[in-house]
């Protein structure tokens, strides 16, 4: 009598031992990425998984180095402020929060909160 039918990855049929869950390695890993992606329960999953977040939405909004895009715009798409790798302090004293090498620094223009968004520069290891 076997436990497992099909492929718990891909959902083929199995054959060979009674106990076996999975068709190969492929499908092995893949399920096991998929359950740590889908349940991040380790604190280090979590805050990895949003800073990698955070980059990639801060890359999509900042294609030319440089720009400017409302708060709630990044936040709807999963971007959490409060995760960033490290700081910068421009000579007018603004903290810009990088997550890698993307950063934001946060304005509020006729009552709207936006985000700045810069790309790191050589210049900035300086400051």
């Amino acid at each position: 009598m076997r436990l497992h039918k099909t492929c718990l990855a891909c959902q083929k049929p199995l054959s060979g031992r009674l106990d076996k869950k999975f068709c190969d390695v492929h499908c092995k890993s893949n399920f096991q990425y998929q359950k740590a992606r889908d349940n991040p329960s380790k604190f280090f999953n979590r805050v990895d998984n949003q800073l990698k977040l955070n980059r990639r939405v801060l890359k999509a909004y900042n294609k030319a180095g440089k720009a400017t895009v409302r708060k709630q715009v990044l936040i709807e798409k999963g971007f959490n402020p409060k995760f960033f790798t490290h700081y910068w302090k421009n000579q007018k004293g603004d903290v810009y929060l990088f997550c890698y090498e993307y950063g934001y620094l946060e304005r509020t223009e006729n009552g709207k909160a936006k985000y700045i968004l810069v790309q790191w520069q050589g210049y900035m290891e300086n400051h």
